[in-house]
């Protein structure tokens, strides 16, 4: 018997924000619920017969709890619309796609929106040492947004590692890769998302967003506010790498950020009832595990499981998208795999430029896909990501 296929149907996103920004003043339930009501809204479908909301966060926390609900009720959504949240930090916003499809393919649901958020920005500072008091001596106040990379792991089992920076000065050093190389790689990306934005690539996927100022009009906000498009090799060789003697820097790194982004997945055998256009559908996924020190290179052995459970290759996709963690990991990506057709390969930029808001940036990076798949007449597109503390997520969709 044929599996039921699950279709992704009008995938938004906000622009995305750079830390302490534009979008700083914008809490992650109206940055979640904007584009929830905005993909209800292009589809015209009935709020009703949405079955769940499955969104991913990475740094979620007691002030929005089941950001899935939140965003459910937030959106104006019928009280019976329930909704759920997961992480799988970077390749969170991935995994909400994917769970939304299991969810269609196995007959549970016929309609679940999908979706990532995060406001980096707002990540807040919290203590574990001040619930039952303490006799004598300072409290500590942690950092979650760093404390989430250093506790990436089992210090007993893996050793320290600082965060992950150091996972990528691992790649740099094994792969010999030199900072040349990675600035040149970074100056590319930010050229390409300027170009993108030049060119109104962009334009159809993004919602706009009304920000409200305290002595003036509201702020529209609805372009990537990370973008430099003045970049070059020149520029970036000008920055210290940030451990020293390293290859990255804030330059050639990925940068913290606001978003969020949602989709629809909708039963294959829903769509003309409900008069719905699939934007494309996922042909498979795969999930792998890697050693945390070398966290970057897990699109590799997450691709080759997708591959060989799929019958596809490199000559089948059309387009090929790898977060940009940082440009050295994706350039260790690319010679691990032996593939490097930059063609073909974050046509529109990525996380350098972009910006990288952890449990969106899944389902930001396969909202641009599938709208430059569109532009493009593309088959197949390739979406990768890699994970802190060890981890690869990759799938493939096929234009509908």
């Amino acid at each position: 018997m044929q599996k039921r296929r699950a279709a992704i149907v009008t995938p938004v996103r906000t622009g995305v924000g750079a830390f302490g920004k534009a979008l700083r003043p914008v809490s992650v339930e109206d940055l979640i619920a904007t584009v929830v009501r905005e993909t209800i809204e292009r589809s015209a479908i009935d709020p009703a017969l949405i079955e769940d909301v499955v969104i991913a966060q990475s740094y979620a926390n007691s002030e929005v709890p089941c950001v899935g609900r939140w965003a459910a009720l937030q959106a104006g959504l019928p009280e019976h619309v329930p909704g759920m949240q997961l992480d799988r930090r970077c390749g969170g916003g991935l995994q909400a796609i994917i769970n939304a499809v299991m969810m269609v393919e196995s007959g549970a649901c016929d309609v679940v929106v999908a979706g990532g958020v995060e406001s980096m920005s707002n990540i807040e500072y919290y203590s574990t040492d001040m619930r039952w008091g303490k006799k004598a001596g300072s409290s500590t106040m942690h950092d979650r947004l760093d404390r989430g990379r250093e506790r990436s792991q089992p210090e007993d089992r893996f050793g320290y590692i600082s965060g992950m920076i150091e996972t990528a000065e691992n790649l740099a050093e094994k792969y010999h890769i030199s900072r040349e190389e990675a600035d040149a790689y970074a100056a590319r990306s930010h050229q390409r998302a300027a170009a993108a934005w030049d060119e109104g690539r962009f334009d159809e996927e993004v919602v706009q967003l009304s920000i409200p100022q305290r002595k003036a009009d509201p702020l529209l906000f609805s372009r990537d506010e990370g973008i430099r498009p003045g970049t070059s090799v020149e520029t970036l060789a000008n920055l210290r790498p940030i451990i020293e003697g390293g290859t990255v820097t804030a330059g050639n790194a990925s940068q913290q950020s606001d978003a969020a982004a949602a989709c629809l997945i909708v039963a294959e055998d829903r769509l003309a009832e409900l008069d719905l256009d699939p934007m494309a559908f996922m042909v498979g996924w795969a999930a792998v595990g890697c050693h945390p020190a070398t966290m970057g290179i897990g699109p590799v052995p997450a691709v080759e499981k997708l591959f060989r459970k799929t019958g596809l290759g490199f000559n089948d996709m059309g387009l090929v998208e790898v977060n940009e963690a940082f440009a050295c990991q994706v350039l260790a990506v690319l010679k691990e795999w032996g593939w490097d057709d930059h063609d073909r390969l974050n046509v529109n930029g990525s996380g350098i430029s972009l910006g990288h808001p952890i449990g969106a940036t899944g389902v930001r990076i396969m909202t641009s896909l599938l709208h430059e798949m569109k532009r493009r007449d593309c088959r197949y597109g390739l979406e990768t990501m890699c994970v802190g503390g060890g981890q690869g997520v990759a799938a493939i969709f096929e234009r509908g």
